[in-house]
């Protein structure tokens, strides 16, 4: 098929995921009192307020979040070339984690718990990236060094349940698990602001296509890899801890998202980049509108959604893969 067409037919997914969050949710909203909220932006009453303050920010956090985990697991899929890395690969959600466990812990909330869980994630990448600079970033260290922190932090976090109350286990639970109900104090502009870092990984696609080859054949094509490897894991790695910070853990969508679209455009990352932000923001956005209305009143945190859909995702990929492609 073309892959202009497959581009729109993605935009399409996108918009129609957007569609059903407007008109589903929390509680259900006739139909005409949606559309006239939307005409009327500057309009007073419930319904508008759950349009313009509650759904369109939420649709919104959830679309810039699902299209940054997925952007990010193309790119850590492509640097270590493996096809079952993805954001957390690299133990940033384990560092964000803990930061988050500790703000809870003290009853920080807001911004500040956010700019904690972001230092946790920093943290984190900054011991990876230190550890896998004394192995010249090989990717066998790479991955080693983020499971080895993903432990440790996953250790803290253990020890930091056991001397908290039950009230405060049961937030960072909940927390841990990936939610878009409530968004901190800052998060919007957080958001505006990994957008443009996000999409200017587009401007790295010839890179990208370099290093999916091996760092030697990449240097041979004239491509400083370890150059590329640094700036390409630290702009991934920090939006992904702008993600974490902001939404909790919601795994997999990076590890989902890229297998599907590189079926659909091969492994060119000319492509595969706009392509993985569209199927990524839909993705994510059909996901919490999901968590939404199954069980509704009550919700489902996104991350069990997309956590049902990984599990079932690496199922199969373990039943069709090679040998060789499971390593």
């Amino acid at each position: 098929m073309n892959r202009g067409l497959l581009l729109l037919l993605l935009f399409l997914f996108c918009l129609g995921s957007v569609v059903l969050g407007l008109f589903s949710g929390g509680m259900p909203i006739p139909f005409e009192e949606v559309i006239a909220a939307l005409l009327h932006p500057a309009g007073e009453g419930t319904t508008h307020t759950l349009i313009w303050d509650l759904r369109l920010p939420r649709i919104f956090m959830a679309g810039v979040v699902g299209a940054s985990l997925a952007t990010c697991g193309v790119v850590f899929q492509a640097i270590l070339r493996n096809p079952l890395a993805e954001p957390y690969t690299l133990g940033v959600s384990g560092g964000g984690a803990l930061g988050a466990t500790i703000a809870i812990l003290f009853g920080i909330g807001g911004l500040a718990m956010t700019l904690i869980c972001f230092a946790g994630c920093c943290l984190s990448i900054g011991v990876v990236l230190g550890a896998a600079h004394m192995k010249n970033f090989t990717n066998s260290m790479l991955i080693l060094s983020g499971i080895i922190m993903s432990f440790i932090f996953s250790s803290a976090v253990m020890f930091v349940f056991t001397v908290a109350s039950s009230r405060e286990v049961h937030a960072s639970i909940l927390w841990l698990m990936g939610s878009l109900s409530a968004p901190p104090d800052g998060s919007t502009g957080m958001l505006l602001g990994i957008v443009p870092v996000m999409a200017g990984l587009i401007f790295f696609a010839k890179d990208l296509n370099l290093l999916s080859l091996g760092d030697e054949t990449s240097y041979h094509l004239g491509l400083n890899a370890k150059k590329a490897k640094v700036l390409l894991l630290l702009s991934a790695s920090l939006i992904t801890g702008v993600c974490v910070a902001l939404s909790g853990v919601i795994a997999f969508v990076g590890l989902v998202i890229p297998h599907f679209t590189r079926r659909l455009f091969s492994a060119d990352h000319f492509f595969l980049l706009p392509s993985s932000m569209l199927a990524g923001a839909g993705f994510l956005i059909l996901s919490d509108s999901l968590s939404q209305i199954l069980i509704r009143p009550m919700e489902l945190p996104v991350g069990v959604i997309t956590g049902m859909v990984g599990g079932i995702f690496f199922v199969l990929y373990l039943i069709k893969a090679r040998p060789e492609e499971v390593i």
